[in-house]
């Protein structure tokens, strides 16, 4: 529930806000906004099978969190179930705010059962579609929720106004406990079972066996509709399709593009999209589906998830209008929605790309194995960049660098693999990596460049890679291996897309570019869940900058403890 602060307030004083509102537009302009979060258990049927699960509020998926620009968002959560909680901001930069980000050992201790912790943050120079889940083992399947915000009061969006506004979140579902399923890959060392549907707001629609209602998009003929679209699964990436109808995408992760027109969208894991739907077909019902896509040989989640486009004033039983839907290797759908994603680069708008590069990256990522005495079979599948799988503290991070804390990390992540090797191709015979708590500190306002590099180490596949704490623009993506002299040469320094989070491709690279003008400890992991929990992730220091705008803001009195 969101209480305005002027509704607590006298009505003197409200009636002298009103007459400064009149005279003093801008001092209305931003809005604190509350929110109260119960993490607590439920139960549900879903796939004619019952279970108990964590929620917030009892919702599935949970509640959304509406602002403005320049809105200060507070969140009070309390956590009401035996599993400790953390809640991350998913592509809210908490500009010297990272206290609040919610990544579990990152920047914060868990919220342990019975415990509270109040999320603070303000939304500066963001608008448009982001999220909210548990960053916490694999609570998120169940926690979360989508983020919208709007422009600033009398801002228009940079595209035709709407009719209505409709959110969907794409999710994953288990019949099994998700915690359980984590714990026993855990013990065995090998994968975890795969879902058992995908979902769309909650419904995994009908599936063989199990005939299930599935979410309903009602329209009216004629309007247009902004559709907020959220990939909120823990480990597959899907296509979106929309039977008869095509979709003009005008946002990635809360970023406006060059708006295009397509009839598939394609969402990696972690990622949003608003696309704007005309509701200009004959009355009828269309079906709207998603997919998964793979392009490895690896098991996954091979079920269509359905929902309907429901026209008003379609007569009762009407046959539902079909479509072909991608194939599940349709790696050509992905690459052309991709290459259309272009920044708006407006004056209001513009991409800040950074030219000059004071820190060039390389991140070989691999997918290995390691030993494990404890594991049934003696190994563990693990997971590394430049050959580091990162171990989780048992405190925080941005903790044990706000006061010094020694032996909690080290700054010797290496900035190149240590090995050069043919990355796509032909793979080292040594599989293992090295464990270790390493961090990478940069100062502040320093630019950076990272190239994020597959391999088909055991084999190739697609990762996801989230950033907190800021946007990157993608300045390049191929197949295959980088080449740090040719490449380089066709980076889009103009108008590339900006994002928190980019899908490495399947046995080939990304290149981003960000300035590090956010001073904290930030999170860069792969948003497969399976892969983060095998290790392929890492942080970023940023060091403070000069005076107290420049510096991290000191930690809050109710900071969770280890």
């Amino acid at each position: 529930m969101v209480v305005m602060m002027m509704k607590k307030m006298e009505p003197r004083l409200l009636a002298i806000m009103f007459m400064a509102a009149l005279f003093f537009p801008s001092f209305v302009h931003s809005l604190v906004r509350h929110y109260k979060f119960s993490v607590v258990l439920k139960n549900t049927t879903k796939l004619c099978s019952t279970k108990s699960f964590v929620t917030v509020n009892g919702q599935f998926p949970g509640p959304t969190i509406h602002a403005r620009e320049d809105d200060t968002v507070i969140v009070r959560v309390t956590n009401h179930v035996p599993y400790n909680v953390t809640l991350h901001w998913h592509g809210i930069k908490q500009f010297r705010s990272g206290w609040y980000d919610g990544p579990a050992y990152v920047t914060q201790c868990p919220i342990q059962p019975g415990q509270s912790y109040i999320y603070n943050f303000t939304i500066t120079d963001q608008r448009g579609t982001l999220w909210w889940h548990a960053h916490i083992t694999w609570l998120r399947a169940t926690v979360h929720g989508a983020i919208v915000i709007l422009p600033k009061r009398g801002i228009p969006y940079p595209f035709p106004k709407p009719d209505d506004e409709k959110i969907i979140v794409l999710g994953e579902w288990w019949k099994s406990d998700v915690e359980a399923v984590v714990d026993e890959a855990t013990k065995s060392g090998g994968p975890p079972n795969i879902s058992d549907a995908h979902t769309i707001n909650g419904h995994p629609g009908p599936v063989a066996g199990c005939i299930f209602q599935g979410y309903t998009l009602h329209v009216e003929s004629g309007k247009t509709y902004l559709l907020r679209i959220v990939n909120a699964a823990l480990n597959d990436e899907l296509f979106f399709k929309i039977a008869g109808h095509k979709l003009t995408v005008v946002e990635a992760d809360a970023s406006y593009v060059k708006p295009f027109e397509i009839d598939t969208i394609f969402l990696s894991p972690g990622q949003t999209t608003n696309v704007l739907l005309t509701a200009n077909q004959p009355v009828g019902k269309y079906l709207i589906a998603i997919t998964p896509f793979m392009d490895a040989p690896i098991g996954f989640d091979n079920l269509t998830a359905t929902a309907t486009l429901r026209y008003k004033g379609t007569p009762p039983y009407s046959k539902t209008m079909l479509s072909t839907i991608p194939a599940v290797n349709a790696t050509e759908v992905t690459f052309r929605f991709i290459d259309s994603l272009r920044s708006i680069n407006t004056n209001t708008y513009p991409a800040r790309v950074p030219l000059t590069i004071d820190h060039d990256l390389f991140f070989a990522i691999t997918v290995g194995v390691n030993p494990c005495d404890t594991c049934l079979q003696g190994i563990r599948i693990a997971s590394a960049i430049n050959n580091i799988t990162f171990v989780m503290p048992t405190t925080s991070l941005l903790e044990a660098n706000y006061y010094n804390i020694p032996g909690v990390f080290t700054e010797d992540f290496p900035p190149r693999p240590p090995m050069v090797f043919d990355y796509t191709g032909v793979q080292p015979t040594n599989l293992q990596s090295n464990n270790g708590t390493k961090l990478y500190r940069v100062k502040f306002n320093s630019s950076v460049q990272l190239v994020l590099q597959g391999t088909a180490m055991i084999a190739p596949e697609n990762h996801p890679f989230h950033l907190h704490g800021y946007n990157f623009f993608v300045v390049g993506q191929g197949l295959g291996n980088f080449d740090p002299e040719k490449d380089p040469l066709t980076f889009n320094l103009v108008d590339p897309v900006e994002r928190n989070t980019i899908g490495v491709p399947n046995a080939g690279w990304a290149a981003i570019r960000f300035r590090a003008d956010n001073p904290g400890v930030w999170f860069l992991h792969c948003h497969l869940e399976v892969h983060t929990t095998w290790g392929l992730k890492m942080a970023f220091v940023v060091d403070n900058g000069e005076g107290p705008n420049e510096s991290l803001l000191p930690p809050p009195p109710d900071l969770p403890k280890c």
